[in-house]
């Protein structure tokens, strides 16, 4: 298995970081455009849709991020866009996380496939527009998600339970603890802070989402990091409750030792959108 992990880590490795760093956003979209499709594919089988419907929902999400790269959404003001996406994710992920599965599964079918395709639209668009302010700023922000992700997976196994008494969610991912997410916002913060510094004494392309959020004021630095650590967080949780109300392990087997790409992607979610909610404020 771990064999097998490191194979597809390093295939993906081999397409996304030429296409990241290609001057043109053309690679970029297009293997991203790819990815979400796949996730949508992905989605519509979660919710047990059957193999014609689960392809066109991979169709038709990539044609919505096809046509909005046509019209040129990735470099127009979306402030209110990225506002209304992220009271949708705080809203709707607070309710889900607190219903359960059961609640979810009496929702009607359809309207979870299209929320779902709109959400990874716009994680794609989110994506998109992230890459279009600078390769720094895109890569500041995945690295907040992964770094929450890698800090609390330690500091869960080393101090998991033994400060709080509590999981954090043992209903819906039982190995999950309060203890690693703390871990995780510790080790995002620490990140923030030497980012923030190879920013000031660097010729780099961008600033970098922290270095946007410190130019706000300490407190929404503050606040806005932790704000979207929790949010990472949620969307992880959330991908894990749409698994357990299918009773599966993985979103699929598309990438071999790892499981599928909503299984890869699932923090980033809310955490894209977000994040160009709080440096857009002034493009309502």
């Amino acid at each position: 298995m771990l064999k097998q992990r490191i194979i597809t880590a390093l295939l993906l490795l081999a397409v996304l970081l030429p296409a990241t760093f290609y001057p043109s956003t053309l690679p970029f979209g297009i293997v991203t455009l790819v990815l979400l499709a796949c996730a949508a594919w992905e989605w519509a089988r979660l919710n047990a849709f059957g193999a014609q419907t689960s392809v066109a929902t991979g169709l038709v999400c990539a044609v919505l991020c096809a046509a909005s790269w046509y019209l040129g959404l990735p470099k127009a003001q979306l402030g209110l866009v990225w506002l209304l996406i992220g009271a949708f994710w705080v809203l709707a992920g607070s309710w889900a996380l607190r219903a359960g599965p059961a609640v979810w599964l009496s929702l009607p079918s359809s309207l979870r496939l299209c929320g779902g395709t709109l959400l990874l639209w716009a994680a794609w668009l989110a994506l998109m527009q992230a890459r279009a302010m600078g390769i720094n700023f895109l890569l500041s922000v995945l690295v907040l998600v992964w770094a929450a992700d890698i800090g609390a997976y330690f500091s869960g196994r080393a101090l998991g339970g033994k400060f709080f008494a509590n999981k954090l969610a043992p209903s819906i991912s039982p190995g999950k603890t309060w203890e690693g997410v703390v871990g995780g916002l510790v080790t995002v913060f620490s990140i923030a802070l030497l980012w923030m510094a190879v920013d000031r004494h660097s010729a780099l392309d961008s600033a970098s989402l922290y270095s946007h959020l410190w130019s706000m004021g300490s407190p929404v630095w503050l606040v806005g990091i932790a704000f979207l650590c929790a949010m990472s967080v949620a969307g992880d949780l959330v991908e894990s409750l749409f698994k357990r109300a299918a009773g599966v392990k993985d979103s699929s087997n598309l990438l071999p030792g790892h499981g599928g790409v909503l299984d890869r992607v699932d923090a980033l979610l809310p955490t894209l959108p977000l994040a160009m909610m709080l440096v857009s404020g002034g493009g309502l």
